[in-house]
């Protein structure tokens, strides 16, 4: 019985999901539609595969007649400029008003004012002045409302104060469609209530891998959640077609990534789909079949590949399948600078994306301005023709007229807009709490351990028990998530908080304490402890145990259990792991994934009541199969071979018997080779974390702006995202950026093996006499090389790779069984410097070597 899992009405297994979507969906049989655009293309696939769908909102023909008037008023400039979606950190509202975009974004970690505690206020303030810039006809001649998009992916998440839900993953585990739309329309009331009109959710991948980073912003590694919870969404954001459609409480929504991106080799985020054309529409299309079914208006584009093609410029797949088959009349979107990674193409010159049926560039950075223009030229030479322009064009003011942005009043005038009492409202963390309760998935449940009695004496321990940006996960205020603390999240609730105060209206007594340390021995500890927060890029692994070399929350586990406490673990993550060993040591095991805000949903599901009752009983589902080794990646229902520790469905309830036993198999077949020790790729690599040191000043960088006297740290776009650093030393003092670790890490197999230190790195301008590179272990134990005629030797502007032998190192003086600093550079002079990798690489032979002195 446990291992049963309610299918959705109608669904069935692999083969004929097909057939189960178009009974479930009501799709049409009616023949193929004209191609949205004159670009000729030779088909790639088989469109047969696709369905009809009947979207629920139909064209008016006198909003089409409108649109028509509009695009015989407007030029080329004008037409080009609704296309361009740049930046909040990269654009005016002078800007705005000499261009008129259509569009415009905050991405994760962009703030108003570049302020990361801008208030509801200054959100709406921001929202207003863009939108009367667009309409001021006095510079570009028209008035057409721009309109903002948001990534607003488990709540508003980006704003101080605003209701954190639980991740998708967690939420897919609930299996309530009922719930996810409440969850979107208490989203849509509190972006609304900031004056934006567009939120870039839900996300429908279904993840195959879980090295993906981005796995937690999946409902399940199967498709049948995730078509059901994508329609309610749609339709929780936008109102039913029928009823308040878009209306003053909603919001424009988006589906993405079109399509395919749960599917890369090997979980790589931005990789590749090397799957069939049916995989591609059966596994990872069905979120679009249910979001497209609701009524969905905006599309975006995914970052990966299919089969080695780009799907930003695919046209196979963005117009003969998207629009033309399936019916979309809606927009689509580019993802953050997508269209740049097309083969032939920068950020600031591609056609090829339009060409291939992209509506929007979403293109933040200052590549918006020679994008624009380019675009201009490229449609004056005939490069893209005009009615690919106007097809474009028509569908962005199709959104705007239907969302009624042409008809209602500015987005501060709007009913909801400054309505500060919807930001984190008590009936909206009510939602919130409830689908925490929903989410959580007992594993284990030893001697039937839990409900815990709340009158008894507890221990509340573990890096995860007082921290509510670990619980939330990435984008909770921050891009990453990270650089939070406990007061960014107002009127959250920890998960230690939670259970303090139900411990504490019950009668009994609670410690908290991060190390295991407490001064009454407890009846039960509760151990919460987990991932680190993460977003896309950054959160992918190439290998699924829990702690890889370095298990200081095993050694906490244990040690309780040495000392004969009984033990329930509460694991955060984003994905399912390997933790064989921490179930071992565990009498009771919650996956409780990424809660969110509302930590307090937890103890209303451990704990008892006062009286000894239950109070709520375990309901989640795993809608991941759960490995049964740390390179068990790729698991999924259904497959011919299908071994996993636990199975997709699985979930104890109370007085539910243990599967699993106290001796689960903990030893790991080591791969022959080792493994790079990543430090710094796009982002810092946990445990690591970026500081800046000037004179007695240090910070830990946790924006993409940071900035002391004497030296800033600022994220740039190299290749993707946000996935290189540039620092500036003013000169003058010492100055030093590292990369540390809270706890040393014991680095003696890399010594072993004729490792090197390996940064790849550009400068600019002149290199001072002396610039120090090296690692740090404890007090006067570090070892350190003066790099600067390396730098010197290396072309001005020119990305180079730099590798110090960390024999060199210890010849300096550095201990590798205890390393804090996986890397430093130092400098008293000027020196302007970026950064774009680091990290420690076995028999490293293409970098340039730098001997030792």
């Amino acid at each position: 019985m446990i291992f049963q899992f309610t299918a959705l009405p109608g669904l069935k297994r692999r083969l004929p999901m097909a057939l189960a979507t178009a009974s479930l969906l009501a799709l049409t049989g009616c023949s193929q539609q004209q191609s949205s655009s004159d670009v000729s293309a030779v088909p790639t696939g088989d469109v047969s595969i696709w369905p009809v769908i009947k979207s629920p909102v139909t064209q008016d023909p006198a909003m089409e007649q409108a649109i028509d008037a509009l695009l015989a008023q407007m030029t080329l400039p004008q037409k080009i400029a609704q296309m361009i979606q740049p930046e909040i950190r990269d654009i005016t509202v002078e800007d705005m008003r000499h261009y008129g975009f259509g569009s415009f974004l905050n991405g994760g970690g962009a703030f108003p004012n570049d302020n990361k505690y801008a208030t509801p206020e200054d959100w709406i303030a921001l929202a207003e002045a863009m939108y009367q810039a667009s309409m001021d006809d006095s510079i570009n001649g028209i008035r057409i409302p721009t309109m903002w998009g948001t990534d607003a992916v488990h709540g508003h998440n980006n704003v101080i104060g605003a209701t954190i839900f639980p991740h998708n993953i967690g939420l897919g585990a609930a299996n309530n469609p009922a719930l996810i739309e409440r969850i979107a329309e208490v989203t849509a009331r509190e972006v609304m209530a900031t004056g934006i009109d567009w939120v870039f959710a839900p996300t429908v991948a279904v993840a195959r891998d879980p090295r993906w980073g981005r796995t937690y912003e999946s409902y399940s590694e199967d498709p049948e959640i995730v078509r059901s919870y994508s329609a309610a969404i749609v339709t929780g954001l936008q109102g039913a077609a029928d009823a308040d459609f878009l209306g003053d409480r909603r919001v424009i929504s988006t589906v993405k990534h079109f399509v395919g991106d749960g599917g890369t080799t090997n979980g790589i985020d931005q990789g590749d789909a090397e799957i069939s054309e049916r995989e591609l529409f059966e596994i990872h299309a069905q979120g679009y079949v249910g979001g497209l079914s609701a009524g969905a208006q905006t599309v975006m584009a995914t970052f990966n590949s299919w089969n080695g093609k780009k799907i930003h410029g695919d046209h196979y797949l963005l117009t003969q399948v998207l629009k033309d088959r399936m019916g979309f009349d809606g927009l689509v979107v580019g993802d953050w600078n997508g269209h740049g990674q097309i083969p032939g193409c920068s950020n600031a010159d591609c056609p090829q994306a339009a060409l291939a049926g992209l509506d929007i560039y979403m293109v933040p950075t200052d590549a918006w301005k020679p994008l624009y223009y380019n675009l201009i030229e490229q449609v004056e030479n005939g490069v893209i023709p005009m009615s690919r322009i106007d097809d474009a064009v028509r569908r962005i003011l199709r959104v705007k007229k239907r969302a009624g942005l042409f008809d209602k009043p500015s987005p501060a005038q709007r009913p909801l807009a400054g309505r500060l009492e919807l930001i984190g409202a008590a009936e909206h963390r009510e939602v919130a709490r409830e689908a925490v309760r929903q989410s959580l998935v007992l594993l284990k449940n030893h001697h039937q351990l839990l409900p815990l009695d709340p009158r008894q004496h507890l221990l509340v321990t573990g890096p995860g028990a007082d921290n509510i940006g670990q619980q939330s996960g990435g984008w909770s205020i921050s891009w990453q998530g990270t650089g939070n603390t406990n007061a960014d999240f107002p009127g959250g609730t920890s998960i230690y908080g939670g259970i303090a105060r139900q411990v504490a209206a019950a009668g009994g007594s609670v410690e908290l304490s991060l190390d295991g340390s407490y001064q009454q021995r407890p009846d039960v500890a509760i151990v919460v402890f987990g991932e680190e927060p993460y977003a896309e890029g950054n959160g992918d692994i190439d290998n699924l145990e829990y702690q890889r070399g370095n298990k200081t929350d095993l050694a906490l586990l244990q040690q309780l259990q040495a000392e004969g406490i009984p033990v329930v673990s509460l694991f955060i993550s984003g994905r399912p792991m390997w933790v064989n060993p921490e179930l071992n040591a565990s009498d009771a095991f919650v996956a409780i994934w990424l809660p969110g805000s509302e930590g307090e949903g937890v103890a209303d599901v451990i704990l008892q009541d006062a009286h000894g009752a239950v109070q709520h009983d375990f309901h989640g589902r795993l809608t991941f199969s759960w490995p049964a080794t740390p390179q068990q990646a790729v698991v999924n229902r259904f497959d011919a071979d299908y071994q996993p520790l636990l199975p997709y469905g699985f979930g104890l309830r109370y007085g539910d018997a243990d599967v699993l036993s106290d001796n689960l198999p903990v030893d790991i077949v080591q791969d022959e080779a080792l493994s790079d020790l990543v430090v710094f790729e796009r982002a810092p690599r946990s445990p690591w974390q970026l500081f800046i040191h000037s004179g007695e000043q240090s910070a830990a960088v946790t924006s993409s702006v940071q900035e002391l006297p004497g030296l800033s740290s600022r994220t740039f776009d190299r290749q993707v995202q946000e996935d290189a650093r540039r620092f500036v030393f003013a000169g003058g003092q010492m100055a030093r950026f590292s990369f540390i670790s809270a706890f040393p890490r014991d680095l003696r197999g890399y010594g072993e093996t004729n490792s090197q230190l390996v940064v790849e790195l550009k400068r600019q301008g002149a290199v001072p006499d002396e610039v120090w590179l090296g690692m740090h272990c404890n007090t006067d134990c570090q070892g350190a090389v003066n790099i600067a005629k390396a730098l010197n030797a290396v072309a001005e502007g020119e990305w180079t790779q730099l590798a110090i032998p960390l024999q060199c190192l210890q010849q300096q003086g550095l201990t590798l069984q205890q390393v804090f600093s996986a890397m430093y550079l130092e400098t008293k002079g000027a020196l302007t410097l970026s950064l774009a990798d680091v990290r420690i690489v076995a028999q490293q032979q293409t970098a340039d070597y730098i001997s030792c002195p």
